[in-house]
C-alpha cells in the first residue's frame, strides 16, 4: 500500500479493500498449471478444498461453487424443493443477493430490523415475525459479529424452523466457541476479493443433513442425478427413468454454478493460514472501537467471538452535521469507506 508522510503522519491512500491473495497463492496456481494435462474445470482440487474447508468449519458437507451470492440462491433452492413456498424472514441490513435468491426462489420475504449491537436480526422482532407460512430464517452474520442467541436457537427448535444463515462477511467467527455457520440447517461463505478467505470468486454452502448435501450437489450443476454421490439416490432415478441414459437424467430445473480447480487451488493455499488472519482482524477492531469517543459513536458492540471484516463506525445519535464532518475527514485522509 502507498502512503505519503506529512508532519511524521502516515496519509493515505487506504483503500477500502486490497487483493486478499498472495504471492504464494499465485505460486501454487503456477505449480498446479505446470503439471502434465491438468484439469482446469471442477474436479479433484474442488473436492480437496470442499473436504478441508467442512473440517475446519466442522460440518459433514460442503458444496463449492462460483461465488456467494450462487450459494445463496441455490441453498433457497433447496429449501424450496424441501418445504415448498412461502415466507422467509430476512435482516433489513445485508448484501443484496440474501433477498434476490428469496425472491428468484417464490418465497415471500419479510423483513425485520437489526440489534444495534451485533448489526444482525433483532431476534425478539424474528421469533414475532413467525407465522404457519414460515419456511426458515435467513440470518446475516454481519461484518464478523456474531448475531446467535441461545434462547433464539432454542425457540426456533422448539417450533422447526430452519435456519439458514449467511456467513459471508464472519469467517470464523463463533458462537459459545462453535464456529458460526454450523448451527443452521444450511450456511452460506463467501470467497469474494477481500473476505476472509478469497478464491478470487467464490462460494460454499455447508450443511450436516445428507439428503440436502445430494440435492445441492445436483442444483450446483444443471440438476444432474449423476452429480449425487449417494448410490442407492441414482439407482432410484435409474429404476424410475429406465428408458433415460443414466448419465443424463436431470432432477430439477437447476443452473450451473460450478467454479473451477484453480479457485479451489487458491483456497486451499489461504485456508492454513485463515486463523492466524482473524486473530490480528479481531485485534485490529478491538484498538479502532477502544480508540473511539464512546459518547458520540457505538462502541458496545458484540465483539464475544467476532472476526472482523471491516471497521463499523455507527453515530450514537442521529447528527447530520457530526456525519458530514466524518465523511469530509475522511476523504481528506483518502481513506475510503461505505455508509449504509
Amino acid at each position: 500500500m502507498k502512503s505519503e508522510h506529512q508532519g511524521g503522519l502516515q496519509v493515505g491512500p487506504w483503500p477500502l479493500m486490497q487483493n486478499n491473495i498472495t504471492r504464494t497463492d499465485l505460486d501454487a496456481v503456477i505449480a498446479f498449471l505446470g503439471k502434465d494435462n491438468p484439469i482446469l474445470t471442477q474436479s479433484q482440487q474442488v473436492l480437496a478444498f470442499e473436504r478441508e474447508w467442512a473440517e475446519w468449519l466442522g460440518v459433514k458437507h460442503c458444496v463449492f461453487v462460483n461465488s456467494g451470492s450462487s450459494a445463496n440462491l441455490i441453498t433457497m433452492a433447496a429449501l424450496r424443493e424441501n418445504f415448498g413456498p412461502g415466507e422467509v424472514i430476512v435482516p433489513t441490513l445485508t448484501w443484496v443477493s440474501d433477498i434476490a435468491s428469496v425472491l428468484q426462489c417464490g418465497f415471500d420475504p419479510v423483513f425485520v430490523d437489526i440489534d444495534p449491537r451485533t448489526l444482525g436480526m433483532d431476534l425478539d422482532q424474528v421469533l414475532r415475525s413467525i407465522t404457519p407460512k414460515t419456511r426458515a430464517v435467513f440470518l446475516t452474520h454481519i461484518l464478523g459479529y456474531d448475531a446467535l442467541g441461545d434462547d433464539f436457537l432454542a425457540e426456533l427448535r422448539n417450533r422447526g424452523i430452519p435456519l439458514i444463515e449467511d456467513v459471508c462477511e464472519s469467517h470464523g467467527a463463533t458462537h459459545g466457541g462453535r464456529k458460526l455457520g454450523t448451527f443452521g440447517l444450511m450456511s452460506n461463505f463467501s470467497f469474494y476479493y477481500a473476505h476472509h478467505l478469497s478464491t478470487i470468486e467464490g462460494g460454499m454452502i455447508c450443511t450436516d443433513d445428507d439428503g440436502l448435501f445430494e440435492m445441492l450437489r445436483m442444483f450446483r450443476s444443471h440438476g444432474m442425478v449423476r452429480e449425487s454421490t449417494s448410490v442407492e439416490l441414482k439407482a432410484r432415478y435409474r429404476e424410475r427413468h429406465a428408458d433415460l441414459n443414466p448419465d443424463f437424467i436431470f432432477a430439477f430445473p437447476s443452473y450451473n454454478v460450478r467454479s473451477t480447480e484453480i479457485n479451489a487451488v487458491i483456497g486451499r493455499s489461504q485456508l492454513p493460514r485463515l486463523d492466524a488472519n482473524n486473530r490480528i482482524r479481531t485485534e485490529n477492531l478491538g484498538i479502532f472501537l477502544d480508540h473511539l469517543d464512546g459518547a458520540r459513536y457505538r462502541t458496545d458492540f458484540r465483539r464475544e467471538g467476532s472476526s472482523n471484516y471491516a471497521f463499523t463506525l455507527v453515530l450514537k445519535e442521529p447528527d447530520e452535521s457530526l456525519r458530514g464532518r466524518v465523511e469530509a475527514a475522511l476523504r481528506a485522509q483518502r481513506i475510503e469507506f461505505r455508509r449504509s
